[in-house]
């Protein structure tokens, strides 16, 4: 079995169907502070300031840009939240977990 963060996303087409909540539960134990709530995968990260709120934001903005996968970015003076799911799938794929998984390498 491949480490998800050795992996790259794919293209999914629109219709694809999502994970079952059992593969996506499966998936979620691999990897550590996520949690799946409504379909998204999710995580908050607790930084010193806004500065490094933004760099990390930064980085997670350029991965997400060239690997074609993108999550929703909320992000404060010290605390960023990303949350994941595949628009094409209406739900979680195994792209969300590779992103997250090379996200927490950062």
């Amino acid at each position: 079995m491949s480490e998800l963060h050795e992996e790259h996303p794919q293209e999914y087409p629109k219709g694809t169907a999502p994970l079952s909540d059992n593969e996506a539960r499966e998936l979620a134990a691999r990897l550590e502070g996520w949690d799946i709530d409504g379909g998204r995968l999710r995580k908050g990260f607790t930084f010193k300031d806004f500065q490094q709120s933004f760099g990390f934001v930064t980085r997670v903005a350029l991965l997400s840009e060239a690997e074609g996968h993108h999550p929703d970015i909320a992000i404060s003076w010290s605390e960023v939240t990303l949350t994941f799911w595949t628009h094409t799938a209406e739900g979680l794929t195994r792209n969300d977990f590779i992103m997250a998984a090379r996200i927490d390498r950062f």
